[in-house]
């Protein structure tokens, strides 16, 4: 399946065809990323139910804590 991921484009193996799967082969951690899915926010309680497919885009940002 071809993804587009943060403006680049990704070729995933068959059978990852829900979100929560893909963010987890891309090697994100769930609680720590926010993800836009073709312009959307989704929160992370909606990604096992998302069905993903060829052509879809992604922007996955990671959330950094810290600052005094």
């Amino acid at each position: 399946m071809q993804l587009t991921v943060n403006g680049e484009q990704h070729q995933l193996k068959t059978g990852l065809n829900r979100l929560d799967q893909v963010v987890e082969a891309l090697g994100h951690h769930p609680q720590l990323v926010v993800v836009e899915f073709n312009g959307l926010i989704l929160t992370p309680d909606r990604w096992a139910e998302q069905q993903v497919k060829d052509g879809d885009s992604l922007e996955i940002v990671t959330i950094v804590g810290g600052g005094s």
